[in-house]
């Protein structure tokens, strides 16, 4: 069975473009979403260049799709169930048009210790959120957090990404918005 340990936080500056290895824009959509956490996820990724002397930015050097099931985790939210396949692209296309939640993002792979570190800049009604997230190989494994990384957000349900998919940052109450942007401690409670 797969297991999914993962830690989330709110990023804040740009100290972690320094870190990029790959970039890649992201559309995902939900065909299931349940309140206690279960997910049926289709996501296509369009990986394109960094900018080097070879390649300019914003080439896509290729694209992959996936079909994701998720299940509810432990209590804190580190670790969950997640079962991935790979799917033609045009089955994921097709599946996108029927998902009724959806969302679009920058993922960035970063060069940090510690585990498989990437970073979602979020577009649309969910921009300017930034989220990095962490692969762990152990909920217990100790981690040394990028100071960029002002906020913990891992078990927070209403920020997953099939959460920000039905109800987009931009819908939020605006001081709980401001408050959460702000990497304020206490933006749940507003």
């Amino acid at each position: 069975m797969a297991l999914e340990i993962e830690r989330r936080f709110l990023v804040h500056g740009d100290d972690w473009r320094q870190a990029v290895r790959w970039q890649a824009r992201l559309q995902q959509g939900y065909l299931v979403s349940s309140a206690e956490g279960f997910t049926v996820r289709v996501r296509t990724a369009r990986e394109t260049a960094r900018e080097t002397a070879i390649e300019p930015a914003g080439e896509t050097t290729g694209e992959t799709a996936w079909l994701t099931l998720k299940t509810a985790g432990s209590a804190d939210g580190l670790v969950r169930h997640e079962f991935e396949y790979p799917i033609p692209m045009a089955d994921a296309q097709a599946l996108l048009d029927l998902a009724p939640h959806q969302l679009s993002k920058w993922r960035h792979g970063l060069s940090w210790p510690g585990g498989d570190w990437v970073l979602d800049v979020f577009e649309g009604a969910n921009g300017p959120l930034v989220v990095a997230e962490v692969e762990l190989a152990d909920p217990e494994q100790p981690l040394e957090i990028p100071r960029c990384c002002v906020l913990e957000l891992t078990g927070h349900g209403r920020l997953s990404n099939a959460a920000l998919a039905q109800q987009p940052l931009q819908d939020w109450p605006e001081p709980q918005r401001m408050a959460l942007l702000a990497g304020a401690d206490h933006w749940f409670e507003l």
